[in-house]
């Protein structure tokens, strides 16, 4: 078994995703809270302001979790157990700038961080960065965990199982979240009426399979004591429309109910991320000849994220300040998924949880090394794989595409090579012509120059 002292570093703390969780979870587990939270972020405000906040709440809840903190990863990684990647390069900024160019050229993005030339161009930036880092993960900490938690995950996944084979890794989303995930699918089967009617035997009697890419994947079988409850989750996802889940502030959210049912009717299984997946498909791309009753895709709304940016930073500032009660802290947040499986990792316990890694025979239809999102038993040996049903054709096709469309941005993205960068751009598939991947190739080395490595402009 593990020491129960273990040392995980996160690269990027400020993540408005992650890090107030995972100190939450560093702090709150008995199994991480003996042990040691590096913390980096180069930016020295927020690694000031988060360091300060974990030593904050640690400290009033009477842990001895020690805390490393530094603008330079180098100072912070040296003995690590786990590595956290969850950084960004103004991806504000970027990300709305590849949302305009592709715009001009008929390509709708509501995320534009992990398919299209948003996912690709994403991958440009932000994988040469990661291999930096695991070059100093080779020197300082070589027997680390590496937990990728940077979109686009898959290519980024697919860039250290190809780049990196000597050091260990997975990726990671946080939109299947076990065990939350599979008791919020109970209930919109209807097989409990709340969560907290979950139990062992439901968990035992409710066969649930998902599989897919990141952000592409599907729920294949969902079976309640032998009976397809598949329909009924579908049902419940048409008619659930939450107030202001469809809504203003997030182009991913809007007509979910409408998109997700519709896909379910053409390939016989569930989209379960369609704020993701709608944006992998051409339909709502407004190419259409015929009238549609689902609008085309809204733009990625930067400015919410812009808002949302900035609240993070203000929720930080009033636990620092007072404002807001450091005895609070702990009633806020609560569980997040990277750290979770580093939990579970070193606890000795075997859990399970959706993990992105190579498949190794769990879809049998698939590739052995096709990344894809799978339900993994989890414990201090590492993540395996659960072997589950055939990927339905149709929606396999649609994933081997996009593998190879991965694999290719990785490799452009190593190389530096602008015909591997093209062929990359058309196999994706939101692009229409080999003229226009040409042009949005172009304009967009051209726009984010000084995030990419020298060499591609040589």
């Amino acid at each position: 078994m593990k020491s129960l002292s273990p040392k995980v570093t996160i690269i990027g703390i400020g993540s408005i995703f992650f890090g107030r969780q995972a100190i939450w979870q560093m702090i709150k587990s008995p199994y991480l809270n003996g042990g040691t939270l590096g913390i980096v972020d180069t930016n020295p405000t927020v690694c000031d302001k988060f360091t300060r906040l974990a030593k904050e709440v640690a400290a009033h809840e009477g842990v001895s979790l020690k805390i490393e903190s530094s603008t330079n990863r180098r100072e912070v990684l040296k003995d690590s157990d786990y590595v956290i990647l969850s950084f960004a390069n103004d991806t504000i900024r970027y990300r709305e700038l590849d949302c305009a160019v592709s715009l001009k050229y008929g390509i709708r993005m509501c995320s534009g961080d992990t398919v299209g030339p948003g996912g690709i161009f994403r991958t440009l930036r932000e994988f040469p960065v990661i291999m930096q880092c695991i070059d100093d993960i080779r020197e300082l900490c070589p027997d680390a965990w590496v937990i990728n938690y940077i979109n686009p995950t898959a290519a980024h996944g697919i860039g250290l199982m190809r780049y990196a084979p000597d050091i260990k890794s997975f990726a990671l989303c946080d939109g299947q979240h076990m065990p939350m995930y599979k008791k919020k699918h109970a209930v919109m089967a209807g097989i409990i009426k709340d969560e907290s009617e979950f139990t062992p035997e439901i968990d035992r009697d409710f066969v649930m399979e998902t599989a897919g890419v990141n952000h592409f994947t599907w729920m294949i079988k969902a079976e309640y004591k032998g009976e397809n409850v598949m329909p009924k989750i579908a049902e419940f996802k048409r008619t659930d429309i939450i107030p202001g889940s469809d809504g203003e502030k997030d182009a991913k959210a809007l007509n979910n109910h409408l998109i997700g049912y519709e896909l379910y009717k053409v390939f016989g299984c569930f989209p379960t991320t369609i704020g993701h997946t709608k944006e992998y498909v051409p339909f709502w791309q407004g190419r259409g000849i015929l009238p549609s009753n689902i609008p085309e895709l809204a733009i990625w709304y930067a400015d919410a994220r812009r808002e949302r940016t900035v609240k993070v930073m203000e929720d930080v500032d009033n636990f620092l300040n007072g404002t807001t009660p450091i005895g609070e802290y702990m009633t806020t947040y609560g569980r997040d998924h990277a750290t979770d499986i580093v939990e579970a990792m070193v606890s000795g316990e075997t859990k399970e949880y959706y993990i992105n890694t190579a498949n190794h025979g769990a879809v049998p239809n698939m590739n052995d090394d096709a990344f894809l999102e799978l339900k993994c038993f989890v414990n201090t040996k590492g993540i395996f794989p659960q072997k589950i049903s055939e990927m339905p054709r149709g929606v396999r096709g649609l994933s081997e595409a996009l593998l190879d469309s991965h694999e290719l941005a990785v490799k452009a993205a190593v190389e530096c090579d602008r015909d591997i960068l093209l062929r990359a751009l058309l196999t994706d598939p939101l692009i229409n012509s080999i003229e226009d991947a040409q042009a949005i190739m172009n304009e967009l080395l051209e726009a984010e120059k000084d995030a990419l490595p020298k060499k591609w402009f040589k």
